[in-house]
């Protein structure tokens, strides 16, 4: 993988002392190559991990055609180049790298607009012919894509922090950044990058940039149709979608991987996997103390261990069990702010990001099983309607939790919340239905619409930064559209067989593990059970609110901190946040205020 970013300017040119700052804040993205051109009104600016052909794929990459110069700078990674690449040839394109970045590149040369149609795989990239930029994102948002206008011009990154380090950009925040901070983060709203006036290209956008401005429209919308698959050739579409998703995904010129957590979904990738690979390497992730003060929930009621060595061993795999250091959880918090660009899920983001660190020592790409819930419809919402048709997201158990410890006459709680239950209600709205099908299958649609626009861009967008934070690559077969379009489709009657949350993925799985992990309840990514870890971060936030500069300090709640330190350690957040994470939390936003001389119009 690797960072993009540049500037566009038509009235001035542009400043390329700034352009380089904000690349040089990405190089933890791509530290092996760094490449930039300056053409007219362009400034492009890339760092690269080489993962394919490493000696020829320095960009910006080039390309003429009928005279005029086309340069790219890209991030991702494309499956279908073998066969995409016959066709471009036939359509005149010549290649001289074995880099899917040249494809892209000739596929928008050609194809213009619609060649974001023509891939299957995660991208963000921008192009420029001289006179107008094209900027593209792949269907889920794997990787990311930021942009603001300033200055009569158009400045695009990765990531929020190099658009921050331009002067024309500020770090305010406003009413509704603020909200999805204390409502919703770590996910945010599609589109939104927290700060005022700074966006992100949404997932399947793309369009240009020129001097009439931007135009970003959707290059592609999951559809509702109707499915008349059997349970039995519906597992039998979805086996042949994985395996093929995750064949493609195997292609690297530099160490590969799984991640193997002993769970369904990452599981049944590391099996496929396994069977093309010789001696597959495979890690699972644990915390210290974690076998000893583990608390049986009805969310977890396993710790994972056990199985993902179970998993290595009859699969055949070269497994590591990497243990996190409780102290390490907590001093990776600030890097994890950094690597995000806003306080996002505490140590379930420091402790990954330490993870992808020690992965780093050995390998460069990794497979990983997310997106399975989103798809499949792992989670209660898709089968509790009461849950999904109120009024707010209904992985955030208790909204007033967070905001409730800051003071009302700042955060506007009320305010807030109706705000977000509107841009909820209109998100249900939105989702792609059939007249007069069954209520079970109109509610697993829209659970699906919405976690998939929502809660999974947010587990994505938690994967790409603490991944690329430690130089990682990590791939998400489950997070190939074919499968999201067939799946989408089929009857929860198959998806939810017998009450088994993801029958489907089980059934599509017969065969390729044990019954004990193949059909063994779901459990989330692990989460630190050491009652070590809360005690240092108590002991963390007390100095930071005895402090002189503070932030959270004057802006907390009279009594509502004590109220929390003295109440029942509930999860008030998805599966995994509880109280630990929501001081953890709060650690991060004092941190992410100072460092990032945040500033708030509210």
């Amino acid at each position: 993988m690797c960072s993009i970013c540049g500037e566009i300017n038509f009235r001035t040119p542009p400043d390329i002392t700034y352009d380089r700052q904000m690349s040089e804040t990405m190089t933890h993205r791509g530290p092996d190559q760094h490449g930039q051109r300056i053409a007219g009104a362009a400034s492009l600016w890339h760092n690269r991990l080489a993962v394919i052909d490493p000696a020829n794929g320095v960009q910006p990459m080039r390309a003429v055609w009928k005279g005029r110069c086309y340069s790219i700078v890209y991030n991702g990674e494309i499956y279908n180049t073998d066969q995409l690449k016959p066709r471009l040839q036939s359509e005149g394109a010549t290649f001289v790298t074995e880099c899917d970045t040249e494809v892209v590149l000739w596929a928008y040369i050609l194809h213009g607009a619609d060649c974001p149609t023509m891939l299957n795989g995660i991208f963000a990239f921008a192009v420029w012919d001289g006179e107008r930029l094209f900027l593209a994102r792949d269907r889920f948002g794997v990787k990311p894509l930021f942009y603001t206008e300033v200055g009569g011009g158009l400045l695009f990154a990765s990531e929020i922090k190099a658009l921050l380090k331009h002067p024309a950009v500020s770090p305010t925040v406003d009413a509704m950044g603020l909200w999805q901070l204390l409502y919703l983060s770590p996910v945010t709203v599609p589109g939104s990058g927290i700060f005022r006036d700074i966006h992100e290209v949404k997932p399947a956008h793309a369009g240009h940039y020129s001097r009439e401005g931007l135009t970003l429209t959707p290059y592609w919308r999951l559809k509702a149709e109707r499915c008349t698959d059997t349970a039995y050739e519906a597992s039998a579409r979805v086996r042949e979608l994985l395996t093929d998703a995750v064949t493609r995904q195997l292609s690297s010129d530099v160490p590969l991987c799984t991640f193997l957590s002993g769970g369904l979904d990452s599981s049944v990738v590391t099996a496929l996997a396994a069977d093309k690979v010789d001696k597959l390497a495979t890690y699972s992730f644990e915390y210290e103390g974690n076998k000893t003060h583990f608390h049986r929930t009805s969310f977890q009621p396993q710790g994972d261990d056990m199985f993902a060595i179970k998993a290595a061993r009859y699969l055949g795999t070269d497994h590591t069990v990497l243990t996190v250091p409780t102290d390490a959880v907590a001093d990776c918090l600030t890097d994890a702010v950094r690597a995000r660009d806003f306080p996002g899920q505490a140590d379930i983001d420091s402790s990954l990001l330490w993870f992808c660190r020690q992965v780093k020592q050995r390998h460069t790409v990794a497979l990983c099983g997310e997106c399975a819930d989103e798809i499949f419809g792992g989670y209660p919402w898709f089968y509790r309607p009461e849950m999904l048709y109120r009024d707010f997201f209904p992985w955030i158990h208790d909204p007033t939790v967070r905001v409730g410890l800051f003071r009302p006459e700042w955060a506007r709680p009320e305010e807030g919340y109706s705000a977000l239950s509107d841009l909820y209600r209109d998100t249900l709205a939105e989702c792609p239905t059939l007249d007069g099908e069954p209520d079970e299958d109109h509610t697993a649609r829209v659970a699906t619409w919405l976690s998939v626009n929502y809660f999974m861009a947010s587990l994505l967008e938690r994967k790409d930064r603490m991944s690329m934070a430690g130089s990682v690559e990590v791939r998400v077969p489950y997070a190939d559209h074919r499968i999201l379009e067939y799946v989408f489709n089929v009857p929860w009657r198959i998806k939810f067989a017998g009450g088994v949350e993801k029958a489907l993925l089980r059934g599509a799985a017969e065969g390729l593990l044990p019954d004990s992990i193949l059909w063994r309840k779901k459990s989330p990514y692990p989460k630190t059970h050491n009652p070590a870890y809360e005690q240092k971060i108590r002991q963390m936030l007390a100095v930071r609110l005895k402090a002189e500069d503070s932030v959270l300090a004057p802006l907390l709640s009279a009594g509502a901190l004590d109220s929390l330190l003295q109440g029942d350690d509930g999860t008030w957040f998805g599966q995994l946040m509880s109280r630990p994470q929501l001081l953890a939390w709060l650690l991060q936003f004092d941190r992410w205020v100072r460092e990032y001389n945040v500033t708030f119009s509210v």
